[in-house]
């Protein structure tokens, strides 16, 4: 008698297991995988992700490279809007501004105060000739880079960086884990192996109609990598008429 009642009771919490299944379908649907592809252009994926990028397609725009991030087939490390601001700056925060200020010139008031040739020449080193998404980077471990040295890369401007995917450890076995891709500016050709500016990417393999996009992952960092170049650079080349 007991063992009846157990199994009519098992039976019951099945059926209405599966009762508020069928209840749950009246408003939950499955969304899928997320899609990696963008049905538009890279300069319109960009353009239309204001978060984290809306900055970044203006600096596209200013550069003249709106064309190039319509219809050319490349790869893009993209900086996100922070560092943009982060490298601009306030008189009195920091930063690009801070620096003129100091120095008695004009300070930056809006992104087409500042040359176009200094945001192409920024901007091309976040681009790469090539359609590579992570799988097709090579592995880089950072301890060890006698074996996995990742594989050196030119970017648009001829700058040099070194890209690769960090292969994580699982269970104390190492290189079964989660993989990273980062890419490390390389200050110096003949010291490929130094590196001061390594960048993990927070997402990758975003695909738009032409190229990749990989979205950098910055703590603290400033356009370009170098901070006081980029001043130099605003400096010598100065200030568009709109700033004054």
């Amino acid at each position: 008698m007991i063992k009846n009642l157990k199994t009519i009771s098992f039976v019951c919490v099945g059926l209405l297991l599966v009762l508020a299944g069928c209840k749950r379908d009246e408003y939950y649907i499955d969304g899928g995988k997320a899609q990696a592809d963008y049905p538009g252009s890279m300069f319109e994926y960009l353009e239309q992700k204001p978060v984290p990028f809306d900055t970044i397609a203006q600096v596209v725009k200013l550069a003249g490279m709106e064309d190039v991030f319509r219809n050319e087939d490349f790869t893009f490390f993209a900086p996100d809007d922070d560092v943009v601001k982060r490298t601009i700056g306030s008189y009195t925060s920091g930063g690009l501004n801070r620096e003129l200020f100091l120095l008695g010139r004009d300070t930056v008031k809006q992104l087409s105060d500042i040359s176009p040739v200094v945001w192409r020449k920024y901007l091309m080193r976040y681009m790469f000739k090539g359609v590579n998404r992570l799988k097709d980077y090579p592995q880089i471990d950072l301890n060890l880079q006698s074996q996995y040295p990742g594989q050196l890369y030119y970017t648009y401007g001829n700058d040099v960086c070194n890209i690769g995917v960090i292969y994580g450890d699982a269970n104390g076995v190492k290189y079964i884990g989660p993989r990273k891709l980062n890419m490390i500016y390389v200050p110096d050709i003949s010291n490929p192996n130094f590196a001061t500016f390594i960048n993990p990417i927070s997402s990758s393999d975003i695909k738009p109609r032409n190229g990749v996009v990989h979205t950098l992952a910055y703590s603290g960092a400033t356009l370009g990598y170098s901070y006081s170049e980029f001043i130099n650079d605003v400096y010598f080349t100065g200030l568009t008429s709109s700033s004054n």
